[in-house]
C-alpha cells in the first residue's frame, strides 16, 4: 500500500494561467495571497529562465487597474513566453516574491519526476 502524504505545510500559493495577447496574466488567488491589489507598483526581473516579481512603491511596473499582472515584452521574449502559454505562478507569502516559471522551465524542473514516474518506479 502507498505511504499517505504528510500534511501540506507550505504557505506557497500555487496557480497557472495563460499569457493573452498583450502579455497579461491574471490569477486573483495567487496575487490576493501576496496582498497585491491593482496598481501594485513591482519589480520584474529574470533568473534562471523564471519570471521574479516582487512588490516595491518605487518599481517601474504596476498591477492594471484589473488586476491582472502584465510581463513586458523583454522579459517575454527572454523566457520565450509566447500568446497562449501557460505559467505556473507560485506565490511565497513569506518572501513577497511571486516566481511565474514558463513551460520550458517546467519541462527541465520536472524532467527527473516524470521519468521516475513514467519509468515505473514504485516509489
Amino acid at each position: 500500500m502507498p505511504d499517505i502524504p504528510a500534511p501540506r505545510t507550505s504557505t506557497v500559493a500555487y496557480g497557472l494561467s495563460a499569457l493573452d495577447c498583450h502579455g497579461r496574466i491574471a490569477d486573483r488567488t495567487v496575487f490576493s495571497a501576496l496582498g497585491w491589489e491593482p496598481e501594485t507598483r513591482l519589480v520584474v526581473n529574470v533568473t534562471h529562465a523564471t519570471v521574479v516579481i516582487v512588490a516595491d512603491p518605487n518599481g517601474t511596473l504596476a498591477m492594471t487597474g484589473h488586476g491582472d499582472l502584465r510581463l513586458p515584452a523583454p522579459v517575454r521574449h527572454r523566457c520565450g513566453l509566447a500568446t497562449g502559454d501557460r505559467v505556473l505562478l507560485s506565490a511565497h507569502p513569506d518572501r513577497g516574491v511571486l516566481l511565474a516559471h514558463p513551460p520550458a522551465q517546467l519541462d527541465r524542473l520536472l524532467a527527473d519526476a516524470h521519468s521516475t514516474l513514467l519509468d515505473g518506479d514504485p516509489a
